[in-house]
């Protein structure tokens, strides 16, 4: 179970962007996740961070993702990408990594089981992620029912493999953390602008995404769909 904490529900702080002149008083000893709030990449970490319990050890620092702050790169992350995570003096980039480092290195609930069985089947879904999205966003120029469709057929299979939970495996892990960002844009996307509910004929699937749905820590970090709809527009709709 995650701690109290994570059911506190959270007012995120405002987003930095080339206006905002002064960063916050960095390397202080306080740990920060710089995020900016629609970036399934951050929603990631953001998730692990909530699910440990840990909003009040590692702060949130919003970014506007197409704005930064000039300081963000000269002064906290030279690739200049999000998100990163600020601790110990030092910081750390990528979101797979981010979500393994925050696991591990904080306290709160393992999001990583002690079964041999499910840590190699947690290594093979992180492995297949790439494609999962690829070939889902792929979809968007072409037949979406049918590509789109083939990768959700395939989590739905995944979803069997282990009889003790909802989750990939059985409980709520590293592995869902990483494709629950994509899984919840492409439903809300593929429903809204091609009319195709991800959810019929698949119902661990859709047992998955109830369960998903009770879980505060995962629920304060949603989406705006209004915002991702736009986004994927601009963005595919070309």
């Amino acid at each position: 179970m995650a701690s109290a904490a994570a059911s506190v529900q959270e007012v995120l702080p405002p987003l930095f962007d080339s206006t905002c002149l002064d960063p916050p008083p960095l390397f202080d000893g306080t740990t920060r996740l710089y995020v900016f709030y629609e970036c399934p990449f951050c929603q990631r970490v953001w998730i692990v961070r909530n699910y440990k319990g840990l909003q009040d050890q590692i702060k949130l620092v919003g970014i506007e993702l197409t704005d930064k702050p000039a300081w963000y790169k000269e002064k906290v992350y030279p690739p200049n990408k999000l998100p990163s995570l600020e601790h110990n003096g030092k910081i750390i980039g990528e979101s797979m990594d981010l979500i393994r480092y925050v696991d591990t290195n904080f306290q709160g609930p393992s999001l990583l089981p002690d079964d041999h069985e499910k840590l190699k089947f947690a290594d093979e879904m992180i492995a297949y992620m790439d494609t999962f999205t690829k070939n889902v966003f792929t979809s968007f120029k072409g037949d979406p029912v049918k590509a789109a469709g083939a990768e959700f057929d395939y989590l739905e299979v995944a979803l069997a493999k282990f009889e003790d939970g909802a989750f990939f495996l059985g409980q709520f892990s590293q592995v869902d953390a990483a494709f629950v960002p994509f899984i919840e844009r492409f439903q809300i996307y593929l429903k809204e602008v091609f009319k195709y509910d991800i959810i019929p004929g698949r119902p661990r699937l859709a047992a998955y995404i109830e369960e998903l749905n009770k879980i505060d820590a995962y629920k304060q970090t949603k989406c705006d769909p209004n915002w991702l709809i736009q986004f994927y527009n601009k963005q595919f709709m070309k």
